[in-house]
């Protein structure tokens, strides 16, 4: 039987991951797969004797089991802290503001851009600022002061339309991997790390690390490494971390590990995707606020996860258990 190391290697660079697991899965549990474009992975079907499921990559979700108005809200960061919190979820307070005038009259007012300033003086001039549809920390960054607000604002206002401002939050990040409410793994996050080589300076790594974010279709990192000089030379494996976005897109780690408080850290965790009606569900949430060992809030819910930690770590076991669930809810396996 072909391993997912065999069928990766099989694949250009660029074939997208999904459809890796997917053929994987379709080998172990007896489903046939076929690539419908020519070899690109992009459009995929999965068959069994009696059910056809097709399957895109890009933005379209591989996880069919979550309806189309679950995933849609999740997809939403606004709307997806609205119904948390009217059902008393602990979760991160912010606004929406567009950044262009088009469909101004299908809106209601106090989301203009003009309006974001006035909130984020309210924050005392300081927030994290982010997309409000976007994905993978893409722009995903704090920002301080006027000036920094104008300048990010005008970045993100190139390639989205709105952004979600929120007060900036402290604390441990973890992520719950959650199929039908139950937890399948969780992660801790880390935030992305500039490695030293002992030649080069901290500007000239950095350089580097936004180099490889362009070239997956990320925004830099234009913020400094925590209280280091520019001309620092790291030594040879000294990491840097690098505030902000914990991302694994983005050059964030993930960890296989629990809080301290997991049970009640779990509890949110299945509050959320019950609320969302997500039967697959990837829930980040602090955990220690500030310090506080009992403060803990939820930060995004994702309908549509990458799931790439857990090949990079060798669980295949895990891609199966998912893909397993994804195809007995389509119908094509039988419990």
């Amino acid at each position: 039987m072909r391993t997912l190391k065999d069928i990766r290697a099989s694949k250009p660079p660029a074939y997208p991951d999904n459809a890796i697991y997917a053929e994987y899965a379709c080998i172990h549990f007896g489903l046939s797969f076929q690539d419908l474009d020519g070899g690109t992975g992009l459009v995929f079907r999965v068959a069994s004797p009696s059910a056809t499921l097709s399957f895109g990559g890009g933005r379209c979700s591989v996880f069919p089991q979550n309806n189309a108005a679950a995933a849609t809200l999740a997809a939403d960061k606004y709307f997806t802290q609205q119904i948390l919190a009217d059902q008393g979820i602990p979760c991160l307070a912010g606004e929406y503001f567009f950044l262009h005038d088009r469909h101004r009259a299908h809106r209601p007012p106090g989301h203009e851009r003009n309006d974001a300033l006035a909130y984020f003086e309210a924050l005392n001039s300081t927030a994290f600022v982010k997309p409000l549809h976007g994905s993978r920390g893409d722009f995903a960054r704090p920002v301080a002061g006027r000036d920094d607000l104008a300048a990010h604002l005008d970045a993100i206002a190139q390639f989205y339309d709105s952004v979600l401002i929120q007060p900036i939050v402290r604390g441990d990040e973890y992520r719950f991997f959650l199929l039908d409410h139950e937890p399948l793994y969780t992660v801790r996050k880390e935030p992305p790390c500039l490695i030293g080589d002992g030649r080069r300076n901290l500007p000239e790594l950095l350089a580097e690390h936004n180099r490889e974010l362009y070239a997956r279709g990320l925004s830099p990192t234009d913020i400094a490494p925590d209280s280091r000089a520019a001309c620092h030379v790291p030594a040879a494996g000294e990491r840097i971390p690098l505030r902000g976005r914990m991302n694994r897109s983005a050059g964030g780690a993930m960890t296989f590990a629990a809080p301290a408080r997991a049970q009640a850290a779990l509890a949110l965790a299945r509050r959320a995707s019950h609320a969302l009606g997500l039967r697959a569900a990837a829930v980040d949430l602090f955990t220690d606020i500030d310090g506080d060992p009992e403060a803990m809030a939820v930060i995004e819910v994702n309908a549509n996860p990458s799931i790439r930690f857990l090949e990079d770590s060798g669980r295949a076991d895990l891609i199966l258990a998912i893909w397993r669930h994804t195809f007995t809810a389509m119908g094509l396996l039988r419990v």
